[in-house]
């Protein structure tokens, strides 16, 4: 089994509950095989470049499962070297296909955050995904797999779920919004604050409480759902990376891993009648889908991690 994570919040989430003790800063094995061949794909100013590294990995075992967890240093719209107008390296594909060489992983797993869409997920839900779609819109417009869908063989196991979103239960206060007002004292706002709303995370599954195959959404942008931008029509989610599974599977004729994305909600759904400037510094909508990442990040990811412990598990 193989399970990919992103970020440094997911790193550290994915560490505390797949391999708990073991501190990914200090303990998670650096990976840099082939790395000065990966190079010439590596634009200056990459995270891979200035840590000298494809990621990081940790093997682990989930009952008789053997486990490797890894961070990824290399990402869809950070690396890539431009080649046209629309088209660009894309080196994280080559890594997976490496991975894959070395792992031989029966399952592969992506894990991580993602922007909510669907209008009834919560900050912490997790959307599990067997279907992901390109949206490229700026460095990769032009490739061949800009806009292309692909469905995963896997299967979504649903025998440890419930036993998932009790654990996600268990920490769910670390989920409770701030009461909010305005954030100086000349608006027109008598008061009081409005009270914090109060997140009850739950495990959303295709075909059952979002239509079948509706995807996760990878863009080359920084992207996220809102009230009013219709993206819970095209995907159960919006991030940077997963579809790029479904393209490793496609170029190696469908004959390569199983492979299912399990994403957590780090901003929910953002308030579409909310100011977006310009300037940019004005748009409100981006900052409130940064600030729930930055202030949530790290215990929506670890949502994501429990119920990928139920897929392998089962």
């Amino acid at each position: 089994m193989l399970v990919v994570t992103w970020t440094a919040a997911e790193m550290l989430a994915l560490a505390d509950t797949l391999t708990p003790g073991v501190n990914p800063r200090t303990r998670w094995y650096r990976y840099a095989r082939k790395f000065e061949q990966f190079l010439p794909e590596i634009r200056p100013g990459a995270p891979a470049r200035a840590v000298g590294r494809l990621g990081s990995y940790y093997p682990t075992r989930i009952g008789n499962k053997s486990v490797l967890c890894v961070k990824s240093e290399l990402h869809l719209n950070q690396d890539g070297v431009k080649t046209g107008a629309g088209t660009a390296t894309l080196p994280i594909a080559r890594f997976i296909e490496q991975m894959y060489d070395e792992v031989k992983p029966k399952l592969v797993i992506t894990v991580g955050t993602a922007g909510g869409t669907l209008p009834n997920a919560e900050l912490g839900d997790v959307m599990v995904t067997r279907t992901v779609k390109f949206r490229c819109a700026q460095e990769f417009r032009r490739e061949p797999f800009a806009d292309r869908l692909y469905t995963s063989r896997a299967t979504i196991r649903r025998k440890h779920l419930a036993t998932a979103q009790r654990l996600m239960a268990a920490h769910a206060d670390n989920l409770v919004e701030p009461d909010f007002g305005p954030p100086t004292e000349f608006y027109d706002f008598p008061g009081p604050n409005v009270a914090g709303h109060v997140n009850t995370p739950s495990i959303l599954v295709e075909g059952t409480d979002f239509p079948a195959h509706l995807p996760m959404l990878t863009t080359d942008f920084f992207e996220f759902g809102t009230s009013t931008n219709g993206l819970d029509q095209h995907g159960c989610g919006v991030e940077m990376g997963d579809a790029v599974f479904g393209l490793v599977d496609e170029r190696g004729g469908g004959t390569g891993p199983r492979w299912l994305v399990i994403r957590n909600a780090s901003d929910p759904r953002i308030n579409g009648n909310l100011p977006v400037g310009p300037p940019v510094a004005l748009d409100m909508q981006a900052h409130w889908a940064v600030w729930y990442y930055e202030a949530f990040g790290y215990w929506t990811s670890v949502n994501s991690a429990i119920v990928t412990w139920s897929q392998i598990a089962a």
